[in-house]
């Protein structure tokens, strides 16, 4: 079961990432180059994070693990919320940290890429 101090720490090791409290006090949100690839409310119980997805990949996230739901709140096709109750093995989260990252640094400018030194 991941905490939320394992989520920064996740995200704290991404080139570039950046943590936001653009919402109110609670939703913790990652941005890379000004644009969100992750977010969490620090106080839910169960944890929860949305990612941003691949749409396919989406689908056979919630086809294959019970806590992963379509993004709350977000576009359903391109972001999921996976519950961090256990269920969802940490090296998948971890994954799907890296690749919701890497979709967000993939659609900046080659601008803000060099930038962030990316």
């Amino acid at each position: 079961m991941l905490s939320i101090a394992d989520l920064r720490a996740a995200c704290a090791a991404l080139p570039g990432s950046q943590e936001t409290f653009p919402f109110d006090a609670t939703t913790l949100v990652f941005k890379v180059g000004s644009k969100m690839y992750a977010l969490t409310d620090i106080q839910a119980e169960p944890l929860t994070l949305s990612v941003k997805v691949r749409p396919e990949h989406g689908e056979d996230l919630r086809a294959a693990h019970e806590a992963i739901a379509p993004g709350y709140h977000l576009n359903k096709r391109h972001w999921v919320t996976v519950t961090l109750d256990g269920r969802v093995p940490a090296a998948l989260v971890q994954e799907l940290l890296a690749g919701s990252h890497a979709l967000v640094v993939g659609g900046l400018t080659r601008v803000q890429r060099a930038e962030l030194g990316l």
